[in-house]
């Protein structure tokens, strides 16, 4: 399985705007719709990728939990259907009601909207505050298939705690691992 690095966005980047279709409501939405009052968590993720398959159940019990806090949770995936089918649409519906993602199941089928937030890996983190500015980008934990380590969500858990409380997050700031978005050739 390969092994990429977040691109890690600066911090303070604004979050572009998109507006994408939600497979499970089978709607169109954008990022305004789905933004938390207090921040918004945007995750790149898909259905086979082993290292979000590992960290799935983390992430729907941090966003039941942090959802009650004001924060917002958007899943993306980017991947190249073609040549990667059980990354589709319809599959995608399928996996959100099996994994009961809370949250919504976007495809960006142009790749643009991962361009332009320089997602890289699967799973990729960004943390948008209120303003939409970049205050958090990265992994979820140290935790990794195989490795043994807690899937607790700590690094994600922290960065959203310290927007919560107004706090600055001086913590660093590590790059996810993941497979790559399988982009289209």
């Amino acid at each position: 399985m390969a092994r990429t690095p977040s691109n890690m966005l600066p911090l303070g980047t604004k979050a572009p705007n998109f507006n994408l279709l939600d497979t499970v409501s089978n709607t169109v939405l954008s990022l305004n719709q789905l933004k938390g009052e207090k921040a918004t968590v945007i995750m790149f993720i898909c259905n086979h990728c082993p290292f979000v398959i590992h960290v799935n159940p983390t992430l729907v019990t941090l966003a039941n939990t942090y959802s009650r806090k004001e924060i917002g949770f958007i899943a993306i995936s980017s991947n190249d259907v073609i040549n990667y089918p059980q990354d589709s649409p319809e599959k995608m519906a399928i996996h959100a009601k099996k994994e009961n993602y809370p949250f919504p199941y976007l495809y960006d089928e142009t790749q643009e909207t991962a361009k332009a937030y320089n997602a890289a890996c699967t799973p990729d983190f960004f943390v948008f505050n209120a303003n939409f500015e970049l205050s958090y980008r990265g992994q979820l934990d140290n935790s990794r298939p195989g490795n043994g380590l807690p899937k607790d969500g700590q690094d994600l858990k922290h960065a959203l705690d310290c927007l919560i409380e107004n706090k600055e997050n001086s913590s660093i700031q590590k790059p996810s691992i993941g497979c790559n978005i399988k982009w289209k050739i």
